[in-house]
């Protein structure tokens, strides 16, 4: 049995963090967390204590048998090659396709909503962030979660029908939504509450709420 150990970031907005913890959580894959905190320089751009980690001196990293594995894509591919059982991507060969591809979509782009509307689980400032190029993100976003369901989605209320590495790179999205009061149409909407509704996620965000730290870079709407 391998030994996996997850370095992530303050929870509150560690977007990048909060996909592999979630697939890995929800996957009921176990591991050991490490909580490192965004330090108080370069905007929070610096994780304190991430060198002993990663050269890459970023999180998330996940440790398997003290190996490191940085970047949350690489992490999932991982997971999905150490745990075949827990059938992380779609089990249909076109399915596990538009899977990735949506994944990698994801991981690459939308940086306008990235910029506008970053991941703060605990603010609320409904209508901020809303520009023309977020809402092409946004637009896509929902374009990319409507085809997934319409095609695959019939086994249950996520992307492909059952959890799959797809909701967890999704999931940050879906806190940025609630966080920022987006409106989008009901197959969305659905979505949205079926991936807040998940053990994993509501793990998280209860842990966020819990936090003290303030990460300005993060905090565009909010004076402290």
């Amino acid at each position: 049995m391998v030994r996996l150990k997850l370095v992530i970031g303050d929870k509150n907005y560690s977007s990048w963090s909060m996909r592999p913890w979630v697939l890995l959580r929800q996957a009921e894959i176990p591991f050991e967390e490490v909580l490192l905190h965004f330090a108080d320089v370069d905007g929070g751009l610096t994780v304190a204590g991430i060198e002993k980690y990663s050269k890459a001196r970023k999180v998330p990293v996940l440790l398997v048998d003290g190996e490191p594995v940085w970047d949350s894509l690489a992490i999932a591919e991982t997971a999905a090659e150490l745990f075949p059982e827990k059938q992380l991507w779609p089990a249909d060969a076109r399915a596990r396709r538009l899977a990735r591809s949506a994944c990698a979509e994801m991981h690459s782009g939308f940086q306008a909503l990235r910029v506008k509307m970053p991941m703060n689980i605990k603010g609320s400032h409904p209508g901020k962030g809303l520009t023309p190029e977020s809402q092409r993100d946004i637009d896509r976003i929902v374009s990319v979660w409507s085809e997934c369901r319409e095609r695959f989605g019939g086994g249950g209320s996520l992307l492909f029908g059952k959890f799959s590495i797809a909701d967890a790179f999704f999931a940050p999205v879906v806190m940025r939504f609630r966080t920022y009061g987006v409106e989008v149409p009901r197959l969305a909407k659905d979505y949205c509450a079926a991936v807040e509704a998940l053990p994993a996620v509501r793990e998280w965000i209860e842990a966020a709420r819990k936090e003290k730290k303030f990460v300005a870079e993060d905090e565009p709407y909010t004076k402290k």
